[in-house]
């Protein structure tokens, strides 16, 4: 059984007594316990079952690698999902449950799929069996398959504590806080450079004072201290614990995952940092991983990583059994027993599958007692819901037992794979080391920057140096090559020096033994988590999936929180054996970030609640306020739909509005509309690129109708474009699209036509936009200006720079409702004081506000498309009539290939028209228009839409806009369009243009 010790525990503090549940049953740690530590030092082997079989699970790492620890934690607003045992601090009080079991942990109904049905569900037999019979999907197998998917419980409350985001810029960035981590930013920070060091754990050092060995004639828990007493005396240094490097992206940007009061829930400040890092250079001392040997029954519980086995013994005083045998391939397990031989604990015998055996820590094994087999293997491990004992076999044979002997902990060691996570993020790529049987950091491929230099550097373990020695000696010249890079000059000093044991080579073992038998395989698991067997990538290599991508699809391995962590290797190695391929040619599956999961509040950050999408107002928004404005939601901002008076509808406000603006005068908020400022010499050039239309001929002082498409052709906003000089534009876009469009701008600018010289800003929110119109809209401005804004000083679609109320402001003569309009460019800050004045100066004209969807109406009534209306993604302008607005004289535009393609110049392509109800009605909107006939499905067949329908109160009926098939060429022509309820309305086709088709209006 599992205990504490009376010795041990380096990390503790046995004197603080803490207390905790897990499943209802209440349970004793100390302070510096991990949740791990404590279950087993109250010899809770039992955690948790296998996804799919509903295995028996316990405890099998010590660190982020862990599959099987995996709980629901807290209770109400606090409760979360998958947290990782080995991961979490204990604190008092804290209350976790097991997951995926029923009715508990102990008797789980769902092991009946491991006893009898494991044989029928091997990897990817759901590709198969939910094929067949079709009708049984949709009530059977669905439902079946929802049910049983996913790991922990969703929560049902929203999150109470708080998280943020913090913004870091460094010079060097250093992942990892053992003493590569710490040797690499002690050698960069001591040229000046600005170092950031993050460790994901609480503890300095990594694995050293564990494995233990000597730096500089001391021992290496010394050199920790005192190299982190160095770097704390550093005004250029920054130390973080509990953060987590989560990934390296493009441009030297790290994403940091900081667990700031995890371990102290009730203490101020976030919950969790998420740290948006800028680093000059990266070094990545993310340290090395311990496989597992993959032999049947290796995931009872109780049977553990070797060095798992020594840190809970010697950080946490834990002795995970009485009798512990070791097998490895490897000598680094060797230390493991002789931790625990010297802890007093019994290791009947350690299995080394290497027919030479090991070297110098074999040798002290043996002077301890400790018997040594050389060229052994377990066939299987005898137990259910804990280790009983192994059966040894010859690791050269079958798997015929040879001996059987009771123990109550197996501690199993693979080699060790360095973290190459991070170093692949952003494009690292990797070397086999056949020696030492791992993937390693290929050096001379490295992530690079935009100068096509490096900006990664591994380090220690994580660039593959297993030794001590090795590790010091990487680390202190990763750091010093850092600072070089940046232009530091590195000091010219000596790396720590190390003792170094000899150690005999690794013996590539992927399975034990290595001829076993199927019954053998069908019980070695190599994902724990997912329940990946030898076995299943077996089967996936005999059907067809050579590529190491579709085996961990089709049979699942490495994915979920695993990520590869412990199953990679071993996996692949099965499948280039399967495949008679060497493991290179194989390759690794894509390592993604992040590299351990990131709570969803930390990524949110401060955005939740009322900051989750922040109110965007105008200038005048408190002014639509107080005349009670209806607002409708337009992105983040608020618009005013209406301003309905006291008993009015909405509807009645609406029409009263367009009523108004057609006969006298109407004020309308328009600052929404996007603003971009576009300069530079080849400004001109650049937007005939992305309008269909030339804008490098528009004069300054004139203003120009655009359309843009993206490069597929489909229109995708549209404006009026005005020349402000020579090198100057400003770009108006719909409100939905001003920072699509201005990162649309920046895209294509960034990596197509990054040597043109132009410069894009965003200025929507640095202007107010005030839409005059109406029949006195030119008497009402003239009261405020000395200007001439007279039909022959501003002609239509031309701006000037006026006064207006004593504030300068840009006017343009543009009209979207097609009345005689101006708008009014206003700074912000004066926008307010000129609506005021327009207000009381339009007075003796009846001035009201309109909203949005009286303007809306008003453009309808012209014809005038809106996008999202008119267009939904598959629109190109030609379908909405707008080949006016299409240049005959640029060779090029952003989507014009496209729209020459075949069916983008089908003339059966549905066209705009204008739709009258025969009596008179609103037509439904997204009605379609049904025509003779079915289709394939048995569907009636369409031939077109409505994509805008409002009731017009300028002539008394509905309108409405669409896109029918061979529209244009079908005027008069009466469709019709079924409704929901089973009735059908018919509407007549008619010219899209139903108001002062001449433009009369606006030249008043």
């Amino acid at each position: 059984m599992s205990t504490r010790l009376a010795t041990g525990g380096r990390l503790l503090d046995k004197s603080q007594t803490l207390k905790f549940t897990f499943n209802g049953k209440h349970l004793r740690g100390v302070a510096g316990d991990t949740l791990a530590s404590a279950l087993l030092a109250n010899d809770q082997m039992l955690v948790g079952r296998s996804f799919k079989y509903h295995r028996p699970r316990g405890i099998v790492a010590s660190g982020v690698e862990e599959p099987n620890a995996l709980f629901n934690m807290g209770k109400g607003a606090s409760f979360e999902p998958n947290q990782r045992a080995t991961t979490t601090e204990l604190f008092d009080g804290l209350t976790v449950e097991s997951q995926n079991h029923w009715p508990s942990l102990e008797f789980d109904v769902g092991e009946i799929n491991s006893k009898l049905f494991s044989r029928f569900l091997p990897a990817g037999f759901y590709y198969k069996m939910f094929m067949h019979p079709r009708p049984l999907w949709k009530h059977v197998y669905e439902p079946f398959i929802r049910q049983s998917a996913g790991l922990g419980k969703a929560p049902q409350r929203g999150d109470d504590d708080t998280y943020e985001h913090f913004y870091a810029f460094v010079d060097i960035a250093v992942i990892g806080g053992g003493v590569a981590g710490l040797q690499a930013a002690k050698a960069a920070a001591e040229t000046g450079a600005r170092v950031l060091v993050m460790e994901q754990t609480a503890h300095w050092g990594g694995r050293s004072p564990v494995d233990g060995g000597e730096v500089d004639g001391q021992p290496v828990d010394k050199f920790v201290d005192e190299t982190l007493a160095a770097l704390e005396g550093m005004e250029n240094v920054t130390l973080r614990t509990r953060m987590m490097g989560a990934g390296v992206y493009d441009h030297g940007y790290v994403l940091g995952y900081e667990r700031v009061t995890d371990h102290q829930p009730d203490a101020k400040g976030p919950r969790h940092r998420l740290w948006r890092i800028r680093a000059g250079q990266v070094i990545t001392a993310t340290g090395a991983l311990e496989r597992p040997l993959s032999f049947a029954g290796n995931d009872i519980p109780g049977v553990m990583l070797a060095s798992a086995v020594r840190d809970y013994a010697v950080d946490y005083g834990i002795s995970i059994g009485d009798r512990t045998i070791v097998v490895t391939n490897n000598d680094d397990a060797y230390r493991t027993a002789i931790t625990l031989k010297n802890l007093g604990l019994e290791v009947p015998v350690i299995l080394d599958a290497r027919a030479e055996g090991g070297s110098a820590l074999a040798e002290k094994a043996r002077k301890l007692g400790i018997r040594v087999e050389n060229g052994k293997a377990i066939a299987k491990v005898k137990g259910g819901k804990r280790v009983e004992g192994v059966a040894i076999c010859a690791q050269a044979g079958e798997g015929a037992v040879l001996e059987e002997i009771k123990c109550d902990a197996v501690a199993m060691s693979g080699g060790w794979s360095p973290v190459v996570h991070l170093w692949s993020h952003c494009g690292g790529k990797l070397l086999w080391d056949d020696a030492q049987a791992f993937f390693r950091p290929d050096v001379d491929k490295a992530p690079t920057g935009d100068a096509g230099e490096p900006f990664v550097i591994a380090a220690g373990s994580a660039n593959g140096e297993l030794s001590l020695a090795g590790v010091l000696t990487d680390a202190d010249a990763a750091g010093k090559a850092a600072a070089k890079a940046l232009g530091h000059k590195p000091k010219d000093t000596d790396a720590p020096k190390a003792a170094t044991i000899g150690e005999a080579p690794i013996k590539q073992v992927w399975l034990m033994p290595q001829g076993a038998k199927i019954q053998l395989r069908m019980k070695s698991w190599l994902d724990y988590q997912n329940d990946v067997k030898v076995s299943d990538v077996q089967l996936a290599a005999r059907e067809g999936f050579e590529s190491v991508e579709h085996a961990k699809r089709y049979t699942t391995l490495g994915m979920a929180t695993d990520q590869g962590k412990l199953s990679n290797i071993n996996g692949l190695a099965i499948l280039s054996d399967a495949l008679g391929q060497p493991i290179p040619q194989t390759g690794t599956t894509t390592f993604r970030p992040p590299y351990t999961p990131i709570s969803m509040s930390a990524i949110a950050g401060e955005a939740k609640g009322p900051l989750f999408q922040p109110l965007r107002k105008t200038p005048m928004y408190e002014w639509h306020a107080e005349n009670d404005a209806d607002f409708e939601p337009v992105g983040q901002w608020r618009r005013a739909y209406c301003y309905p008076k006291s008993g009015e509808s909405r509807h009645g406000a609406v029409n009263r509005e367009i009523k108004q603006v057609r006969e006298s005068l109407g004020l309308l908020d328009a600052s929404t509309l996007g603003k971009l400022i576009v300069k530079g010499p080849d400004a001109g050039k650049f937007l005939d690129m992305l309008y269909t239309n030339m804008m490098s001929t528009l004069k300054p002082g004139r203003c120009r109708y655009g359309l843009m498409c993206n490069e597929n052709g489909f229109l995708m906003d549209d404006g009026v474009v005005a020349r402000l000089d020579d090198d100057t534009f400003l770009c108006h876009t719909t409100t939905g699209g001003a920072e699509s469009i201005h990162g649309h701008m920046e895209e294509w600018l960034q990596t197509e036509w990054w040597d043109w010289k132009v410069y894009v800003a965003n200025v929507t929110e640095q202007y107010a936009q005030i839409g005059i119109a109406g029949p006195n809209s030119r008497k009402v401005l003239e009261k405020l200006t000395d200007d001439d804004v007279s039909a022959e000083a501003l002609t239509f679609m031309g701006w000037k720079d006026i006064t207006v109320a004593g504030v300068p402001v840009r006017c343009y003569r543009i009209s979207f409702a097609g009345e005689l309009s101006f708008e009014l460019a206003i700074p912000a800050s004066h926008g307010r004081a000129v609506w005021d004045k327009l207000m009381d100066a339009g007075a003796e004209f009846g001035v009201m506000p309109y909203g949005t969807e009286a303007m809306h109406v008003m453009r309808a009534e012209k014809g005038f498309i809106m996008i999202g209306d008119e267009t939904d993604g598959t629109v190109i302008p030609q379908d909405l009539g707008l080949d006016w607005a299409i240049s005959k004289k640029k060779e090029d535009y952003l989507g014009k290939r496209a729209q020459e393609r075949k069916h983008m110049a089908d003339p059966k392509r549905w066209k705009l028209v204008g739709l009258e109800t025969t009596d008179g009605e609103v037509l439904p909107d997204g009605a379609y228009a049904t025509a003779e006939g079915t289709n394939a499905n048995g569907q009636r067949k369409t031939q077109g839409r409505v994509t805008s329908t409002y009731h017009s109160p300028t002539l008394g009926r509905g309108i409405a806009m669409g896109l029918v098939l061979d529209g244009p060429d079908r005027m008069g022509e009466v469709i019709e369009f079924p409704k929901l309820d089973g009735t059908v309305m018919k509407a007549k086709i008619v010219d899209p243009i139903f108001y002062d088709k001449d433009g009369e209006k606006q030249n008043v």
